[in-house]
């Protein structure tokens, strides 16, 4: 279902942006809705405006924020803005400054400085995100002149598609206190059905995260994937071109070159090279038992053995990478792929024990130099850029 594909793989589809695309998925709306509803619990959202598909994860996850932003402010901007939008019309325009004033009345615990080059150089990511995600868009001004100077002015208009950027919530908010309170949110309506519930999980957990992992010895949805793991291959089999591989702790969803749904791995780049030459390294290690699988499939180093790991990589094959990683010091190399292993699901961190988990996913994949090549780099330590 390639309509599917691009709901999964975007935020929305928008008419003003993609009217073709808008009106094939409005025609095609009743599959998709069937798929999205019944299998995966995702709302199907059809309006004048848009179409969208409410991806909530079964759990949060580190990969699930919005990449372009780096701190917690930018993520409180982006929330006040959406307040500021709310009042405002589809095509109703405003003056940037219109738009600062009200964030500075209604920045929560502290007041905002826009004399302030790091202020202003946040807010303008933010509305460019906006941008770029349809929300808004600059109808005259550039908003350079206001990373240059407070005094900048830019003129916008809102789209009306704002409305859509967040989840509705079924019940009031505002009394939640952690994490936990949104996530048991999305299954208040559906306490009387536990199978449905499980099985929107079990979906969910395949198709947007790096892979499934057993939790425990009485995780039922790794039971219930256990018991109709068959029929749930057949149904994701016909619908996308993939594969499911289930294993004993764990299970993945494998795409096929045809498939376009969502970000994958691996992606045509160094980072993704890198991984895969880790992922050899820690089979390598599972096969000759210098590392031991525990039984949950994952291997457990101390920190120091894992920096030490990702350190031989890199002295082992960093002259064949590009020159970015090449000259980068080995704390930064560490700091830099750990964090990419983390994104992309292969390890996760304990830091109170001061150890890291390599999933079964570093398991599924890997890559190496010909041996040829690996002889050439320790006798040159030089490599061509990419």
């Amino acid at each position: 279902m390639e309509l599917l594909e691009h709901l999964l793989n975007r935020r929305w589809i928008l008419k003003a942006a993609d009217k073709d695309l808008y009106y094939q998925a409005r025609d095609g709306i009743a599959e998709i809705r069937k798929f999205a509803t019944d299998k995966m619990g995702c709302q199907i959202i059809e309006n004048s405006l848009l179409v969208k598909m409410e991806k909530i994860p079964a759990k949060p996850e580190i990969h699930m924020g919005i990449n372009e932003f780096t701190s917690r402010t930018e993520y409180v901007f982006l929330c006040l803005i959406l307040m500021y939008l709310e009042d405002k019309e589809p095509e109703e325009q405003f003056i940037l400054s219109q738009l600062t004033e009200y964030i500075s009345s209604n920045m929560p615990g502290r007041s905002v400085d826009w004399t302030v080059y790091t202020e202003r150089r946040r807010l303008v990511k933010v509305l460019r995100f906006g941008v770029s995600q349809g929300m808004i868009r600059i109808t005259d001004g550039s908003d350079d002149v206001f990373m240059d100077k407070e005094e900048g002015e830019v003129l916008y208009e809102n789209t009306g598609a704002s409305r859509y950027f967040m989840k509705n919530f079924a019940r009031d908010i505002m009394n939640y206190q952690t994490p936990e309170d949104f996530m048991a949110s999305d299954w208040f309506a559906m306490d009387e059905d536990r199978g449905k519930v499980r099985r929107h999980r079990v979906y969910k957990k395949l198709m947007f995260s790096m892979g499934m992992y057993r939790e425990g010895n009485q995780d039922e949805d790794f039971e219930y994937l256990k018991y109709y793991g068959r029929r749930l291959a057949d149904d994701l089999e016909q619908t996308f071109d993939c594969q499911l591989h289930i294993h004993k702790s764990s299970a993945f969803l494998i795409l096929g070159d045809d498939c376009r749904m969502g970000t994958v791995f691996p992606g045509n780049n160094v980072v993704a090279d890198i991984i895969l030459l880790f992922c050899d390294e820690v089979q390598q290690n599972v096969h000759s038992e210098s590392m031991i699988r525990e039984q949950g499939e994952a291997v457990i180093l101390d920190e120091i053995s894992f920096e030490r790991l990702l350190s031989s990589i890199q002295q082992k094959y960093g002259s064949g990478f590009t020159k970015k990683y090449r000259v980068m010091t080995k704390g930064d190399f560490i700091k830099d792929i750990t964090g990419e292993l983390e994104i992309w699901g292969m390890i996760v961190r304990n830091q109170p024990e001061r150890t890291v988990s390599i999933l079964a996913a570093a398991g599924k994949m890997s890559a190496g130099f010909p041996k040829q090549f690996v002889s050439e780099l320790n006798t040159t330590g030089e490599a061509e850029d990419e």
